[in-house]
C-alpha cells in the first residue's frame, strides 16, 4: 500500500479581536484542505505577545499561517494555496488554460485586489479618529471600487473565476470578506453573489467554524 501523507499542521492564532475573527488568513488554508478531506493539525500561536524567535525561520514575517506537511514547510498563503492545488484537481483544474487562469487569478486576488481592500480596513478600524483619514480613505475607495469593477467585469456570468471552483474562488471570497464591515462589495451584484456562493459551500463552512472554535476554546482576555 502507498505511503499514507503526513498530516499537515497549519499555524493560527488563538485569539484575535471579533473585528478579525472570520478574516484571519488561516482560514483561506483551512478552507482549501475541506474541499479536499484533508486533516490536519492547528498549532496556535499568540497574537498578543511574541512569537519564539524559532518561528522566524518557518514564517519570517512572524505572520499566521504558515504551514507543513511533513518535513515541507511553507509560508505565505499563495504559496500554500498553490501547493495543496498542485495536489489535487478540485483545487486546481488539470486543463491548461483553467489551471493557469486559476493561478493568475490567485496571484490578482492577491496582489491586485487585497492590498487596496486592507487599506480600507486599516483606515477604519485602526485609523477612524485621525484628522487626516476621510480624505486618505476617499482617495483609497476609489482605487478600491476600480479593482471590484473589473473583477466583476471579468466574472460576468460565471459562477467561478477561471471556470470550475479553484483556490483562486479562496483567495478571491476572502479577500472581498475583508470588506464585510462596509457597504462597498454590495455595490456590484455579481461580486455579491459570487462571495455568497463561496460562503455557502459546506467546506467554507466547516473551515470557518473550525477557526472560531479555536478561539472560543482559548480563555477570554481583557480589552
Amino acid at each position: 500500500m502507498p505511503e499514507a501523507m503526513p498530516r499537515p499542521v497549519l499555524t493560527a492564532f488563538d485569539w484575535v479581536p471579533d473585528f478579525a475573527r472570520g478574516v484571519v488568513r488561516d482560514l483561506r488554508v483551512r478552507w482549501a484542505l475541506e474541499e479536499i478531506g484533508r486533516p490536519y493539525a492547528t498549532e496556535l500561536l499568540s497574537a498578543r505577545d511574541p512569537r519564539p524567535e524559532s518561528y522566524l525561520a518557518w514564517q519570517p514575517f512572524d505572520q499566521v499561517p504558515a504551514f507543513a506537511e511533513g518535513d515541507l514547510k511553507l509560508f505565505e498563503t499563495g504559496a500554500i494555496l498553490l501547493y495543496l492545488g498542485e495536489q489535487d484537481e478540485r483545487l486546481l483544474p488539470a486543463d491548461a488554460q483553467a489551471r493557469w487562469s486559476a493561478i493568475a487569478w490567485l496571484f490578482s486576488a492577491l496582489n491586485s485586489v487585497e492590498p487596496f481592500a486592507t487599506r480600507i480596513v486599516v483606515y477604519d478600524l485602526l485609523h477612524k479618529d485621525e484628522d487626516w483619514m476621510p480624505p486618505a480613505r476617499e482617495a483609497a475607495l476609489g482605487l478600491c471600487r476600480q479593482k471590484l469593477k473589473r473583477v466583476s467585469d471579468a466574472l460576468g456570468e460565471r459562477d467561478w473565476l477561471a471556470g470550475p471552483f479553484s483556490i483562486a474562488d479562496i483567495a478571491m471570497v476572502t479577500v472581498l470578506n475583508t470588506l464585510r464591515h462596509t457597504r462597498i462589495v454590495a455595490e456590484y451584484p455579481k461580486l455579491t453573489a459570487y462571495k455568497a456562493r463561496g460562503e455557502e459551500r459546506p467546506a467554507y463552512q466547516r473551515a470557518l467554524a473550525a477557526q472560531l472554535a479555536d478561539f472560543e476554546n482559548e480563555p477570554s482576555r481583557a480589552a
